[in-house]
């Protein structure tokens, strides 16, 4: 009886086995936070790119909810933290979700007119 000579590695279980572990990392990649409030944002036709830079972000949900530099906060909270923040130097932006009313959207407008905030922005999408 002649002894075959080995000449190639199976590669076949290693494929099996990277398979497997793509089908995990796929997986849970789905469920990673991104770390940012899901707002569906509106569309506008004229927008300009958002630059980064300290802004007040303040987030309105479908539900009514507000969000203040991604920390849920109240209404009431919310006029009380504005009070903190330079009037002049402070930019605020506004991610109001294409679904909520338009009375959380006026309110908010409304309390930033009364605290005398001048650069306000609304967020929208291309």
């Amino acid at each position: 009886m002649k002894i075959r000579r080995f000449e190639g590695i199976n590669v076949v279980p290693f494929i099996d086995i990277m398979l497997v572990l793509l089908v995990i990392v796929l997986t849970t990649a789905t469920f990673v936070a991104r770390g940012i409030i899901p707002v569906d944002l509106a569309q506008a036709s004229s927008s300009a790119p958002l630059t980064p830079s300290k802004e007040l972000v303040i987030s309105i949900m479908e539900n009514g909810s507000y969000y203040l530099n991604d920390k849920a906060i109240t209404f009431q909270d919310l006029e009380s933290e504005l009070i903190q923040y330079d009037k002049a130097q402070s930019s605020v932006m506004i991610n109001a979700d294409k679904h909520v009313s338009f009375e959380p959207f006026v309110a908010l407008l409304d309390v930033l007119k009364q605290h005398h905030f001048e650069h306000i922005g609304i967020v929208t999408k291309r």
